[in-house]
């Protein structure tokens, strides 16, 4: 048999029973696609089926508000998803009404969609014969054929992309490309794989250098940036405080949180005193105090939030305030949303 035989055969024994695979409409693919990019599969089924509960179809998602759509998606991270997510739900239905496009071609021009997804969706619900390329299928090239090449290179993404149409299964490609990044994710898995009893063993490059471990190889991340973050949780007598929407296109946009003072280092309640202003206007302020001793660090990608949360008393009454019991209805990054839960007014 060859390579992509081997592949179909292992992924018609082994394969997951997962939500997804049951269908072939588009819309319940291109859901799950988007949600699982930079997300497990464990993390990410929750999601998919809360959506698709909430949101049946592309027209009910296309409708919805985007408070809405974030509000669902809170927790799952990477919030650019969600927002492009209900763009590009909104263009189905308003400029292809309701239908996605049926080629690799279309489906890239859509806003959240990437080479990987729109291979997958165009090969898993149209049969197009175009090879996916995630962490799961680098890895398996990468050691299978011994490629030395950073897939995370300008290099390394064109070769990969050659050498993944090269060995793909033209005439079954929706499971040649389900089951190379099944078997990528189960068989050879990142840390643990099961070459013993692996049936691509026998041409195995990395197996027979021994070098499975050192493949794939990957150029070093970004410099990870540390950011000092202190929420200011107003509270005036009625229990009412200020959450407010998060503008500009940085991290959590459109997403509430409370007023935020951002400093180069972390901060006093004496320098917090002195910076107040900057960030709110209030008349008098009864009592401040720290609600978390220790900064919570909270990790991004290419940032590390360490973040305090201080908490400011006062007898006037807040302008737009919000009740505090009702902050868990507004959509807001997992910290904060956090913070909501254990916080005891």
């Amino acid at each position: 048999m060859s390579f992509s035989e081997k592949i179909i055969a292992w992924y018609l024994l082994n394969k997951r029973d997962l939500p997804w695979r049951n269908t072939r409409n588009p819309y319940n693919i291109w859901l799950s696609e988007i949600m699982l990019q930079q997300t497990r599969i464990a993390q990410g089924t929750p999601y998919y089926h809360k959506f698709i509960d909430n949101f049946p179809t592309v027209e009910d998602l296309a409708n919805a508000n985007e408070q809405e759509v974030l509000k669902l998606w809170q927790g799952l991270g990477y919030y650019s998803r969600a927002r492009n997510l209900h763009a590009t739900a909104k263009k189905v239905v308003n400029d292809f009404d309701g239908e996605f496009p049926t080629t690799y071609k279309g489906l890239i021009k859509l806003r959240g969609v990437g080479d990987y997804t729109a291979s997958a969706i165009a090969s898993f619900c149209f049969n197009e014969p175009e090879p996916v390329l995630d962490g799961n299928v680098f890895r398996v090239l990468a050691r299978y054929f011994g490629v030395a090449i950073p897939i995370n290179s300008s290099k390394g993404s064109k070769y990969f992309k050659e050498l993944a149409k090269e060995v793909m299964n033209i005439g079954n490609i929706r499971d040649y490309n389900q089951g190379i990044m099944e078997f990528g994710s189960i068989q050879c898995a990142p840390k643990n794989p099961k070459c013993s009893n692996c049936p691509l063993n026998d041409g195995c490059i990395a197996l027979k250098e021994d070098k499975v471990h050192q493949l794939p190889v990957k150029l070093k991340k970004t410099k990870v940036k540390a950011r000092y973050f202190n929420y200011l949780v107003l509270m005036d007598d009625d229990s009412s405080t200020s959450f407010i929407k998060r503008t500009g296109k940085g991290i959590w946009q459109n997403l509430f949180e409370f007023p935020l003072l951002e400093t180069e280092k972390e901060i006093n309640l004496e320098d917090l005193k002195n910076e107040i202003s900057k960030v709110v206007e209030l008349d008098e302020v009864s009592n401040i105090y720290l609600y978390n001793e220790q900064p919570i660090i909270h990790k991004l990608s290419h940032q590390h939030l360490h973040t305090k949360f201080w908490i400011l008393k006062t007898h006037a009454k807040i302008k737009e305030g919000i009740e505090f019991s009702k902050l868990d209805k507004y959509p807001a990054p997992v910290l904060i949303a956090d913070f909501i839960k254990a916080f005891k007014i």
